[in-house]
């Protein structure tokens, strides 16, 4: 099996045993499963910020452990601050050393979109991401056949989160649907996790413009998402770039204010050219 499917056969055992001792009924309890959601559409779209979804990891398959010391109310709160549109957190334990709690906890202490990021299969853990404080989902096309993907975002959206689908190749076009938010393009192949910012390039073309266009991985200098910002991305998940400093927050607000500087600078030589 290659790693996608290692994570796959592993999640399908993991949501059963959480089923069986977290019911939904007691899901739907949580004090955050009727707050309004905060949108990630529109956070990746105001003028004012960055496009930065900044994520909190622990470890990796391809990696290991990256920051496995790392607080995420620290974190968290230091990429607010640094200028990011959202967060991004981890919540697979087996293979990214995440958990539930750190969604929850970053909840507690930012008013902005969180976005849980795992491997989704089945309608129960969009009932477990409300209950936890996320705003928006992660599905993954790869893993999801076309069908399964559309009843899953619709649920998702019945329940006001929004959805951000995630592709890799142009075959997996096909599967956006009506309850779609945004696309994201992973520049890493989840099968080889070999990672190629092209793909973002080659891609975008493809995507609608009725969804915001989403970069991931690979986005380790400020240049590279200048790039893909002329191309046409709104929103650009960074989190290894983040997390392998011993200071995830400074690090971030420095990519920011190197983004922010490069466009400064275009924007100048626009003027005078």
């Amino acid at each position: 099996m290659d790693i996608l499917e290692k994570i796959i056969t592993h999640k399908h055992k993991e949501v059963a045993e959480r089923k069986a001792l977290y019911p939904a009924k007691l899901l739907e309890k949580s004090i955050y499963f009727n707050t309004p959601s905060v949108s990630l559409r529109k956070y990746l779209l105001r003028e004012d910020k960055s496009g930065i979804i900044a994520e909190f990891k622990k470890k990796s398959p391809s990696q290991g452990f990256i920051n496995p010391y790392a607080k995420i109310e620290e974190v968290s709160i230091g990429y607010m601050q640094a200028g990011a549109s959202a967060l991004s957190v981890l919540t697979d334990t087996n293979f990214f050393g995440g958990k539930n709690e750190d969604l929850t906890e970053a909840r507690k202490y930012n008013f902005c979109p969180i976005l849980r990021k795992d491997f989704v299969i089945d309608e129960y853990q969009l009932i477990e991401a409300k209950a936890i404080g996320a705003d928006a989902i992660l599905l993954i096309a790869e893993c999801l056949e076309k069908n399964k993907l559309k009843q899953l975002a619709e649920t998702a959206s019945n329940l006001g989160l929004e959805v951000l689908m995630e592709i890799h190749s142009g075959e997996q076009l096909s599967k956006i649907n009506p309850y779609v938010d945004a696309v994201g393009v992973n520049n890493r192949n989840l099968k080889t996790f070999e990672v190629s910012i092209e793909n973002s390039l080659h891609l975008i073309n493809g995507i609608p413009d009725s969804v915001v266009k989403v970069s991931e991985s690979g986005l380790k200098k400020p240049e590279t998402v200048i790039r893909l910002k002329e191309a046409g991305f709104q929103g650009f998940l960074v989190g290894t770039r983040f997390m392998h400093s011993d200071d995830p927050a400074k690090a971030c607000a420095q990519f920011i204010n190197e983004i922010n500087a490069l466009e400064k600078q275009k924007e100048l030589k626009s003027l005078y050219s």
